[in-house]
């Protein structure tokens, strides 16, 4: 039976038996790891579901630094389920249906948007661990860690166009910032894969490396973070988010009045002796 409301929707996603999401803690941080590699990590309303549960609850730990979202080989993630959107466009030629598009619109909002939020409204670092394709919505989730490692099979897929939608989930705001109007625009017309070396050169990945080493380096890069004191960690993500949308002005007043907190800190204090002594 096709369900008929949002409520619906998502009661039957949590109706799911398999895992779908694991959760792994590593010390000061987490890997979350998409876990359906049989469709390559393709979100479905389950999954979808419980990896923003599971995100929320992992940003959330003030034990937890740093978090790596990865998915389990072959893929990192091939975006939402195309037999969820054919369920969908089935239930609105339903004369029953009253609900029309706001039920995708609903889900598109609360489970991919705030998916993507989470990762990028948190204060907590996300690191995106690329390990295979990346389309759709699994693209955008990407774009929107503050980092980006990809493994040598990393392949960003911009589907969008092919499938006579546009980019989502914030795609268009990352690409158009990263790649510029014309080069996005490109991006999205000849919907060509993008393997990690050009994504490399295009600005779209911090880092390529080897397959089996995407793991480490993932965990490295949080390990450094966590190294840092912490509250400069959790200051500085708003801080560089906001300033891209800010004028030089709005930046500098910005900084300006979030810069005395630090000087607060005995960590400041700790780091100016030892500094000194030398």
């Amino acid at each position: 039976m096709i369900p008929m409301s949002y409520a619906e929707v998502i009661e039957q996603a949590r109706r799911e038996e398999r895992e779908l999401v694991v959760l792994e803690r590593h010390r000061e941080h987490a890997v979350v790891r998409l876990d359906d590699p049989g469709k390559l990590n393709v979100l479905s309303a389950a999954m979808t579901v419980r990896l923003r549960e599971t995100l929320a609850t992992v940003l959330a730990d003030p034990g937890i630094r740093a978090v790596v979202l990865t998915g389990t080989d072959p893929g990192f993630c091939t975006g939402g389920d195309l037999r969820v959107m054919r369920e969908a466009t089935r239930r609105l030629a339903d004369p029953a249906d009253e609900a029309g598009s706001t039920i995708p619109w609903r889900f598109i909002r609360s489970q991919f948007g705030g998916i993507a939020r989470l990762i990028a409204g948190s204060d907590t670092p996300v690191v995106a661990a690329v390990n295979g394709p990346a389309a759709g919505v699994g693209l955008a989730m990407a774009l929107a860690c503050d980092m980006i490692i990809a493994s040598e099979r990393a392949v960003l897929v911009p589907a969008f166009g092919r499938l006579g939608l546009l980019p989502e989930v914030g795609t268009s705001w990352f690409l158009t910032r990263r790649l510029g109007h014309q080069r996005a625009f490109e991006f999205y017309v000849t919907g060509e894969h993008v393997p990690a070396a050009r994504a490399l050169e295009l600005g779209l990945v911090n880092e390529v490396v080897p397959h089996e080493e995407l793991a480490g380096r993932a965990g490295e890069w949080c390990e450094r973070m966590a190294a840092l004191p912490e509250h400069a960690l959790a200051m500085v993500k708003p801080l560089l988010r906001q300033t891209m949308d800010m004028t030089w002005e709005q930046s500098l007043v910005m900084e300006e009045y979030a810069e005395p907190n630090c000087f607060t800190t005995k960590a400041f204090a700790d780091a100016v002796e030892t500094m000194l002594e030398r």
